[in-house]
């Protein structure tokens, strides 16, 4: 079985994009080549900031459709409440 995840990206702007997909690394990358979703190309660079553990598919694309109705600072309490977190953009220029 493939497992899926949903993850959550910040942008060079401190907006939020999410996603589901089997892969987060290549995903990002995608996104980062400006090859991910539109929303994301005037706004790189995009770092992973969550991700959540291994779904099935239909799980994640629930999981995908519970975020989009939440609020930004929705989306920053699960950030900050766990998963995979990685720095922003800013954060990884700095050093």
């Amino acid at each position: 079985m493939i497992s899926w995840r949903v993850y959550l990206l910040r942008c060079s702007d401190d907006s939020l994009d999410f996603g589901a997909t089997t892969d987060v690394d290549h995903r990002l990358q995608e996104h980062n080549q400006g090859a991910g979703a539109r929303y994301t190309r005037s706004r790189l660079p995009v770092a992973l900031v969550w991700s959540s553990g291994e779904l099935t598919k239909s799980d994640a694309f629930k999981e995908e459709y519970r975020i989009k109705l939440l609020s930004k600072a929705m989306k920053e309490g699960i950030i900050d409440t766990g998963g995979n977190k990685k720095k922003s953009p800013g954060e990884e220029r700095q050093g």
